[in-house]
């Protein structure tokens, strides 16, 4: 992951795109400090995670800009959201979610919301990475319901 950052990062540099080189910069600080944090070299999962954790802080800043009328800030962290999307892998849709947590919900043999992780944690093993926590757990509040 390192390796293709800093790679993209020269091409960037090279064809002076700004916001590209400000968004790779962070993302390789941000796999650089956790691992000198972990005081290892991350694995794929981990590096996932962090960049990860950038797209949702982006998510989140975004709501904050339009809830504040800042119309010029939400279009800038946009279009760094949609740069770290290109390392992340596909995101699952609403209907895999669903199909996934229903499916889920039959092998665990949960029938309420006290059975809320024994659901949960599966279903995020089986889509680690591809799928919003938030959202998994609107889904499965609504099946067990």
């Amino acid at each position: 992951m390192l390796d293709r950052l800093s790679a993209d990062l020269k091409e960037a540099m090279k064809a002076r795109d700004e916001t590209r080189m400000l968004v790779l910069r962070s993302m390789l600080t941000e796999l650089k400090n956790e691992r000198v944090k972990k005081m290892k070299d991350l694995g794929e999962d981990e590096a996932l995670a962090v960049l990860q954790r950038c797209a949702k802080q982006r998510k989140d800043s975004i709501e904050q800009y339009k809830a504040g009328g800042r119309r010029d800030l939400v279009e800038k962290e946009a279009a760094e959201l949609k740069i770290i999307e290109t390392y992340l892998p596909e995101q699952m849709s609403d209907e895999e979610v669903e199909a996934l947590v229903k499916k889920t919900i039959e092998e665990v043999g949960a029938i309420g919301r006290r059975d809320m992780g024994r659901v949960m944690k599966p279903v995020m093993e089986k889509c680690r990475g591809r799928v919003d926590g938030a959202k998994v757990r609107d889904i499965v509040n609504k099946h067990l319901e």
